[in-house]
């Protein structure tokens, strides 16, 4: 394939945008190579500037449960957009689709909108310290809970060590105050919380991880976390900024039956447009303003167009529970054609799923943690990539990065993915 114009459009990005895009994994330093410019999208295909078409398993990395351009959703945003595209004063569409959240999502009560994931994540700590007048919280390494200070941290020299800043700009103060465990690890959290008595206000945690690749919770791990916080006063905080609404229609938390105390939202609850959301009790959400003393406002926050957007495919959603079946079930027949042809081609992989969640590891052990996929081949990764980029699919360009699959996905789309990974990986 030919990416002559998308190579000029990044040399002109370059020189007005900070490493030619406006979020750093674009930029493909990961697997080398120049970005991919998109011009539209329908269903389950990119088209780009220099006119390929696209398998895409990125789908606006997960909001694009029903693929790309789905009718209700853009007629729903042009005639809103209609009306107005911005008021900064109360609509009736925000009480509509809250209300539908709280109906389809477990444990809620009151849910409060607003422009992203990173920014729903950091009001949901603000919320948890002002709630429970603890200053730390614990994150574990490789989720992801946006570019917030508090959450742009990595390892001490210990176990429980405090966290030291990985970003320039992030403060050592705050720093201090984050600390990392190992996902899938019970007891590196019990030795945080022991170690932090009585200080700890929250724990957040990406219920599936997909920052890291595709990391389900091993059996046991998020009922501990759920035990920890009850027995020390910890709200426990499911970022579902990638998974709620996708992996089942109330998240994580209908699927596998552990509730948080807090939840974030994003993603497929705008519909694509950018939106995100917290939500808990009422006895905790009512600690924010104007109710109560924990500060949080934003101009842009309930956007019409964002929430029509989103009530129309919560609306889809909800009145077709069948998609997460089906979606299910295309994620199934990827893997195992995936899993015959590396078999077959003596690649060494390991494939990891849960729903509509996939994500392929090279690398023969098991992938249950930030350092486990660490070792995977990025090399070969490297290849892989671009090798799928010439067959006309498109994957995430980081080993670190889930697929998500989308229910405008054909089983003839599967099969020619099947094939040119077959191809690919004789090239390894």
């Amino acid at each position: 394939m030919l990416y002559k114009r998308s190579s000029q459009l990044f040399a002109e990005a370059e020189k007005v945008i900070p490493g030619g895009v406006n979020s750093p994994v674009r930029a493909f330093k990961a697997v080398g190579g120049t970005p991919i410019f998109v011009k539209s999208a329908k269903g389950a295909y990119l088209y780009d500037e220099d006119g390929n078409k696209l398998i895409d398993y990125i789908n606006s990395w997960g909001p694009m449960v029903l693929g790309h351009a789905y009718e209700p959703v853009v007629e729903a945003v042009i005639e809103r957009a209609k009306l107005g595209t911005s008021f900064g004063m109360p609509t009736e569409l925000e009480t509509q689709i809250a209300a539908l959240a709280i109906k389809m999502v477990p444990n809620i009560d009151k849910i409060r909108f607003v422009n992203s994931g990173t920014e729903a994540c950091m009001s949901a700590i603000r919320l948890a310290r002002g709630y429970t007048k603890r200053d730390k919280i614990i994150k574990f390494a490789g989720c992801y809970h946006g570019h917030s200070d508090s959450f742009l941290i990595q390892a001490g020299s210990g176990a429980i060590t405090f966290g030291s800043p990985n970003s320039p700009g992030v403060t050592a103060g705050t720093a201090k105050d984050t600390l990392l465990a190992r996902y899938n690890d019970l007891d590196n959290v019990v030795e945080l919380i022991t170690a932090n008595p009585n200080e700890i206000a929250a724990i957040i945690v990406e219920p599936v991880a997909g920052n890291m690749g595709c990391i389900p919770p091993k059996e046991g791990f998020l009922e501990g976390l759920r035990q920890l916080c009850t027995d020390n006063g910890i709200l426990l905080i499911f970022d579902e900024v990638m998974t709620g609404f996708r992996l089942a229609a109330g998240g994580v938390q209908d699927l596998v039956g552990v509730t948080s105390d807090i939840v974030c939202f994003g993603k497929v609850i705008g519909g694509g447009l950018p939106v995100g959301a917290f939500a808990a009790r009422a006895e905790i959400m009512n600690y924010l303003a104007p109710l109560g003393p924990v500060y949080q406002a934003g101009t842009l926050s309930g956007n019409p167009l964002a929430m029509a957007a989103g009530l129309a495919m919560l609306k889809a959603l909800d009145a077709d529970r069948d998609v997460f079946i089906r979606l299910k079930d295309k994620t199934a027949y990827l893997a195992a054609g995936i899993n015959k042809v590396l078999t077959n081609n003596n690649v060494s992989f390991t494939i990891n799923t849960i729903g509509s969640m996939i994500s392929v590891h090279f690398d023969e052990n098991a992938v249950v943690d930030f350092q486990t996929a660490a070792k995977g081949d990025n090399e070969t990764f490297k290849k892989f990539f671009h090798g799928l980029l010439q067959e006309g699919i498109y994957i995430a360009p980081s080993a670190y990065e889930t697929w998500f699959i989308t229910d405008a996905l054909t089983y003839e789309d599967l099969d020619f993915t099947i094939q040119a990974i077959d191809k690919v990986s004789k090239t390894f």
